[in-house]
């Protein structure tokens, strides 16, 4: 089913009517979980208590801190995905205030290249621990392959059974972290360990508690995933903003609730150091039993980020070839499913590739997510900017949704991004290899972007696209 939007733009710009290519099918409740579901990874479940090791109670600051740029970029995207409905995402509002270059490289520096090293070292992670609880039962990788293999298999059937699954998955998953957290923070199953007191040096760094926030954010990034499917979504007005501040609200309370807990049991040392504090956690809260738990909240977390990416990121690149800035071919949709099908593979494919290449070495894969993390907090930068230059080129366009105390949220939300990308190294003898690692990404995506807008496109690298055009865009 189709739907119309009435936009009214600014003086010069007439009303036009525009007709989405998908049906609306996802509910408040699809969207909500969509936007946990790609957050809470079992990466960010292990760095959340490798950070509370590191400040103790403290870690409450940096958190609050990262919350609070999470809503400033919710702010931002709500704005402009209801401004400029389409399922290209970035890459749609990019063009349409800084140009076409800058909308590419946003796009596949911030999202493209980060999802095919998360997903691919989320898939590991979940590989790893799994062996760890039931060692020798499944072959190597087997686990991660298989995943991939079965959610591309299921997103390329369809909208509908992707949101039913993601529902699921998000509640189960929720669900499990919290009653992990809250279990710890009661003593229900085994009591508190003896000799941990909280209280007696609550905030260890001091002031250095903030160099944390660098960490902390990487504990809500990915929430804007639910703006891809805004054309997919009931009621997009109301949905797309609720969804995301609701969204990055539960993580917040979830990841404080799991952290503490996690600290009236594993010395604070310990947490920080280990490889997989969850593992420990669980096994310190519910003995072996505990370990079961775990199985289900690694699953669930893997599955739900999986299930996610494949598809709101096929969706950015169906928008971003509806816009002339990739392969025509990710357009292409099934008859039966009306699902990017070739961008779902493409993205599944992406995803499985460094896992068959490195493998065997997981912490260059940690290394390369960190260093294309980097990335990422540049798309929201360039979020940010966005939202402050189409207010002066279009301020009297339509917007379904306005960022409060505009323009306070972008400006804090830049100084936050670039305080977080300064600090983005867990330790200072990464710096070289993770600056490296983060300026080869953005080399030869910036190379592939310059080449395309010029000669594919035969555009100005930086010239603004007229919104009516996008707007427009059947």
């Amino acid at each position: 089913m189709s739907e119309n939007v009435t936009m009214t733009a600014a003086p010069g710009v007439v009303k036009t009517h525009q007709k989405t290519g998908f049906g609306r099918t996802l509910g408040l409740g699809s969207l909500l979980a969509v936007a946990v579901g790609l957050v809470v990874s079992q990466g960010v479940m292990v760095l959340m208590l490798q950070g509370a090791g590191i400040a103790g109670l403290g870690f409450i600051i940096p958190l609050a801190i990262g919350y609070i740029l999470a809503l400033t970029y919710v702010a931002s995207f709500s704005e402009l995905s209801l401004m400029i409905p389409r399922a290209g995402s970035l890459s749609s509002y990019t063009e349409v205030s800084i140009g076409h270059f800058p909308a590419i490289l946003a796009v596949f520096s911030g999202y493209i290249v980060v999802a095919m090293f998360a997903l691919s070292a989320e898939l590991l992670l979940l590989d790893f621990i799994i062996d760890k609880i039931y060692p020798g039962v499944f072959p190597p990788m087997s686990i991660g392959i298989g995943l991939l293999a079965v959610f591309t298999v299921l997103n390329l059937m369809g909208i509908d059974l992707f949101a039913k699954l993601q529902s699921a998955l998000a509640f189960i998953m929720v669900l499990v972290l919290l009653a992990l957290g809250l279990s710890a923070l009661g003593g229900m199953a085994n009591p508190h360990t003896a000799g941990i007191d909280l209280t007696s040096d609550w905030n260890p760094l001091g002031t250095g508690v903030f160099a944390l926030v660098a960490l902390a954010i990487w504990g809500f990034v990915g929430a804007e995933f639910v703006c891809p499917l805004v054309e997919d979504a009931k009621q997009p007005e109301r949905n797309i903003p609720r969804s995301m501040s609701l969204g990055v609200t539960v993580i917040f309370v979830t990841i404080a609730i799991y952290c503490l807990g996690a600290l009236f049991y594993i010395p604070a040392d310990q947490l920080a150091g280990s490889p997989l504090p969850h593992y420990d956690f669980a096994q310190a809260v519910f003995g072996e039993t505990g370990l079961t738990f775990l199985a289900i909240a690694a699953i669930t977390a893997t599955c739900s980020t999986v299930n996610t990416s494949l598809a709101a990121i096929p969706r950015m690149l169906y928008g971003m070839a509806k816009n002339g800035q990739a392969f025509p071919q990710f357009s292409k949709r099934s008859r039966t499913n009306n699902t990017p099908w070739v961008a779902v593979l493409f993205v599944a494919a992406i995803t499985g590739l460094p896992m068959l290449i490195m493998g065997d070495d997981p912490d260059a894969i940690g290394l390369l997510l960190i260093s294309a993390a980097i990335a990422w907090l540049l798309a929201y930068i360039i979020t940010h900017v966005n939202v402050m230059v189409l207010r002066r080129r279009y301020p009297k366009l339509k917007r379904p949704y306005k960022t409060p105390f505009y323009p306070l949220p972008q400006i804090l939300g830049i100084a936050g991004m670039i305080y977080a990308v300064y600090y983005a190294s867990p330790a200072p003898e990464l710096n070289g290899q993770i600056f490296g690692a983060a300026g080869m990404v953005l080399g030869l995506v910036s190379v592939i972007g310059v080449f395309w807008v010029k000669v594919v496109m035969k555009k100005k690298l930086f010239e603004p696209e007229p919104i009516e055009k996008v707007l427009n865009a059947k």
